[in-house]
C-alpha cells in the first residue's frame, strides 16, 4: 500500500502496513530473531537498537545530532525545560535513547533530591545506559515494554517520551502513550518530544520523506495525526503546551494532568 502526502504529492510506504526493506532484511545478514525484541523492533529497527554492534555504533552524540539535522541539543534542552526545574519525587523515562539526555536528566533529578526510573524493552539498551551514568546516581533501570508498564495508576510525578512514539506501530503507539498517561499522578506532567509535520515551506519535507519511508516506516504517521488526537479522552481537562522546531519537523508536547 502507498500513502500520498497531499501537501507534497510524494508517495511513501503506508505507515500502517510497512513492508520489510530488502537492504536491511535479516535474511541478508543471516540474523537470528532476538527473543527480547518485539517483532516490529526486530524486523525494522534491529540495525539501530537491537544488535550490540549497532548500539556501539549509534552511541555518539555527533552522529545523533547529524541524524536530527543539528537539533539534538536543542530538542534535549527543550525536553528538560518542559519537565521543569523542580524534579522532586518520581520521574519516569520510557526508553533509554542515545546521547546525553538521560545523564543530563539524571543531574537535574539529583539536584532536586528526586529519583529516576528508566525502562526499556531491550536489556542491551539498559546495559548501555548504565555505562553512561555515575555509580551513585539515583536511577533504577528495568526491562519493560512501554505498551504495558508495570506501575500502578497515578504513581509517577512526571514521565518523558523522547523520540519513542514515531518508532511504534499505530496501535502500539496509542498504547504506550496511554500507559504514560495512566501512571501519571494528578498534577503530574508528561513530556513528549518527537517528529511533527513540517510546514509547507520547509524544504526538508521533500528531502526526508524517502528516508523516513525507508528507515523509519512508522514515523510518517505523525505527519497525519496530531499527538493531541491520539488520546483525546484521556487529555480532557489537561493543560497542553505545544511547540515546534526546525520548521515543524520536530515537536514537543507537555501535558499536565488536572489535580
Amino acid at each position: 500500500m502507498k500513502y500520498v502526502d497531499p501537501s507534497c504529492g510524494i508517495a511513501v510506504a503506508d505507515a500502517i502496513a510497512p513492508r520489510p526493506r530488502p537492504f536491511f532484511s535479516p535474511r541478508l545478514f543471516a540474523r537470528k530473531p532476538n527473543p527480547d525484541a518485539p517483532d516490529y523492533l526486530d524486523t525494522y529497527y534491529w540495525w539501530a537498537y537491537v544488535e550490540p554492534r549497532a548500539i556501539w555504533f549509534w552511541e555518539r552524540d555527533w552522529l545523533i545530532n547529524l541524524v536530527l539535522f543539528g537539533n539534538y541539543k536543542k530538542l534535549g534542552a527543550a525536553a528538560l525545560e518542559a519537565m521543569g526545574d523542580d524534579l522532586q519525587g518520581k520521574t519516569l523515562k520510557i526508553s533509554c535513547c542515545y546521547g546525553k539526555l538521560t545523564p543530563n536528566l539524571t543531574k537535574k533529578v539529583m539536584a532536586s533530591g528526586g529519583t529516576l526510573e528508566v525502562v526499556d524493552v531491550m536489556p542491551a539498551q539498559i546495559n548501555n545506559l548504565k555505562s553512561k551514568l555515575p555509580a551513585d546516581a539515583p536511577v533504577t533501570t528495568r526491562q519493560m515494554n512501554a505498551c504495558a508498564l508495570d506501575y500502578p495508576d497515578e504513581s509517577q510525578d512526571r514521565t518523558l517520551l523522547f523520540f519513542l512514539l514515531h518508532e511504534l506501530p499505530p496501535e502500539s503507539r496509542r498504547q504506550a502513550f496511554s500507559e504514560a498517561m495512566r501512571v501519571l499522578k494528578p498534577g503530574g506532567k508528561l513530556v513528549v518530544v518527537d517528529y511533527g509535520k513540517p510546514k509547507r515551506w520547509n524544504p526538508m519535507r521533500f528531502c526526508i520523506l524517502p528516508f523516513l519511508g525507508w528507515l523509519e516506516p512508522f514515523a510518517i504517521a505523525l505527519w497525519r495525526t496530531e499527538l493531541t488526537d491520539l488520546l483525546a479522552d484521556q487529555m480532557k481537562g489537561c493543560t497542553l503546551t505545544q511547540k515546534s522546531f526546525f520548521g515543524g519537523l520536530y515537536q514537543s508536547l507537555a501535558i499536565t494532568k488536572p489535580k
